[in-house]
Order: C-alpha cells, then sequence, then structure tokens
C-alpha cells in the first residue's frame, strides 16, 4: 500500500513523530493545509523537505519576513519591453508542496495572498486567474505568538489549515539516534521517493469513495454544535471546520485499511482540527482551562452512533 510505504520513508528519517507524520499524511491525502507551529529547531523546515522527497512533488520555500511582498508569493505582471505587453512572473506559490516558514513573521497584506491559493486552489493577479499545480498543499511553520516578531494570523487565514499540529521535543532516545543520522550524513534528500503526484491523486479519489453514514454524520454534527454551546468558548467553529472534520475522518479510515468511517477515526483528527479555530473567554483564561482538554470532553460527551 503506497500510503504504508510514504509512511515507513518518512519515519525513517524524521524519527520517533510517527503521530505527527500520520496526521500530515490526513491532511495531504483529504487536500487539507497543515500549520505546524512551535520553538525553533524541532525539525519543521526538515519536516516538509522530506515529505517534499518521499512524494516528488514540485517544492516552494518561502521564507516570510516581515519585508516579503504580496508580488513574491503569488507573482507579478512585468512589463516586457520587446512585446509592448505585460507578462505574468510566477511567484513562489506555483509549486505543488509550498512550505511557508514562519509565516506570521510577515505583515498581514502578505499572508492574505495565500487564502485564494489556499482555498480555490488558484491565484488572481491583475485580474487574471492563474491555476495552481496539482496536488497542491501549504504546509506552514510558525512561532509561538509570544516570541518577538511575529503577526497574529486572523481568524481568516488560520481557518483555511486543516490542522495545527506542535512537533515538540524529541525523547533521549529519539535525540540520540538523529544525532547518529546526523553525524553519517543523512539529509531530507537522501529520503526514499516511494510514490508520485499521480498516486497521491489516485489516493485523494479513493478517500473521496471512503463511506460516511449518516449517523456518522449527525456524531460530528454534535461535536461542532458542542464547540458552539460551550460559555468557555468565544465562538464555536465554522462549517468549514466540519467539512475538514469529516474529510480528515475520511482519510484516517483510509489509513486504517478501511473504506467506511467509524467514531475512533472522527476521535483521531477531531482536536486537531478543531483546536486552532477556538479561542477562551477571559473568564476560562482565568481559570486556566484548556482547550485541547475541553474538547477531548466535547468528543466523549458528544452521542456516539451504536452500530
Amino acid at each position: 500500500m503506497v500510503a504504508e510505504e510514504l509512511k515507513k520513508s518518512i519515519n525513517e528519517f524524521f524519527v520517533g513523530k510517527e503521530k505527527v507524520v500520520e496526521n500530515i499524511l490526513v491532511c495531504l491525502f483529504s487536500g487539507g493545509h497543515v500549520l505546524l507551529e512551535d520553538v525553533p529547531g524541532v525539525g519543521k523546515t526538515t519536516l516538509a523537505r522530506t515529505l517534499s522527497k518521499a512524494v516528488d512533488f514540485s517544492f516552494g520555500r518561502i521564507q516570510f519576513t516581515p519585508d516579503t511582498m504580496p508580488g513574491d508569493v503569488i507573482g507579478l505582471s512585468v512589463y516586457n519591453m520587446k512585446s509592448g505587453e505585460f507578462e505574468y512572473r510566477e511567484g513562489a506559490i506555483m509549486h505543488q508542496l509550498i512550505l511557508a516558514d514562519e509565516i506570521n513573521r510577515t505583515s498581514p497584506k502578505t499572508q492574505a495572498s495565500l487564502l485564494e491559493a489556499m482555498a480555490e486552489n488558484q491565484v488572481t493577479v491583475d485580474g487574471k486567474l492563474y491555476k495552481l499545480p496539482e496536488p497542491f498543499m501549504v504546509l506552514a511553520t510558525q512561532n509561538p505568538v509570544e516570541f518577538i516578531g511575529t503577526y497574529p494570523l486572523p481568524e481568516a487565514q488560520i481557518d483555511r489549515f486543516m490542522m495545527k499540529l506542535s512537533i515538540g521535543y524529541p525523547s533521549e532516545e529519539e535525540e540520540i539516534h538523529m544525532a547518529k543520522n546526523f553525524l553519517e550524513g543523512k539529509k531530507p534528500d537522501n529520503v526514499k521517493c516511494v510514490c508520485t503526484a499521480k498516486d497521491i491523486l489516485e489516493i485523494r479519489k479513493a478517500v473521496e469513495k471512503v463511506t460516511v453514514s449518516d449517523s456518522m454524520l449527525g456524531y460530528i454534527r454534535n461535536i461542532v454544535e458542542l464547540t458552539r454551546t460551550d460559555k468557555r468558548f468565544v465562538m464555536g467553529v465554522s462549517p468549514r471546520a466540519m467539512l475538514f472534520l469529516v474529510k480528515g475522518s475520511m482519510a484516517h479510515a483510509y489509513l486504517d485499511g478501511r473504506d467506511f468511517v467509524k467514531p475512533d477515526d472522527v476521535k483521531a483528527v477531531a482536536v486537531n482540527i478543531l483546536h486552532h479555530r477556538l479561542s477562551l473567554t477571559a473568564e476560562a483564561k482565568i481559570g486556566n482551562e484548556d482547550i485541547d482538554n475541553i474538547l477531548a470532553n466535547i468528543v466523549i460527551k458528544a452521542n456516539v452512533p451504536v452500530g
């Protein structure tokens, strides 16, 4: 199975983060985008490069800084003196896998240039539409918002990401393993390529055929509704979040070798899909509430379908 080979190939180099890799693949197989938030140096960029090599995607990296302009991302029109016409010069977005590195270090105007690309797989430059290559995926990294020189992502931007993940520090054994790989000269460029872009498109078609029963849709809707009625949240999650939860559950079922969704699939992806869309009220913050804990309880509280 291509999915298992892909997971194995990435995990051979990206040591000790099997759950993170699985969630990345859930997003890849369902057409979602990923936001990685963590402290510098834990391997966010390495993970993106490893993924691009394992799936043989064209890879583009945008290093966001305060002076990065929208034209650097989506491209711009340049006047050709010979032809007397404006020509489109592609931006860094014109790749299948985009690493939007330190996305919260650039201005809101430049952040907004990604909105259309992430939602509709296209960009508009001077009134003309340009389709992005398929499959298309944005893997963005950001430093924690309390770090110096960051611009918090607006809600509309955050809502475009299917999942927000954290890699975290490795264990002692994992870190020693990483050091050995470093000494042996193992780099993301050495990762074995196990599938092509065409294979990923075929997997996405297979994921779309995974069955989601009406009772499972009701279960997912119940979870979404509970986020909207919980007084500890400023507001509940959007309808887009529910669709992502459906798609993510389908992709997780596919990874598990099934053609139907069951409650365990929803439970496996729910927290990572929903938590970055929610904000605690002032009272909840004073009470030291935790979004992930609240969501975990909501998933348990929701009416699980029987049979």
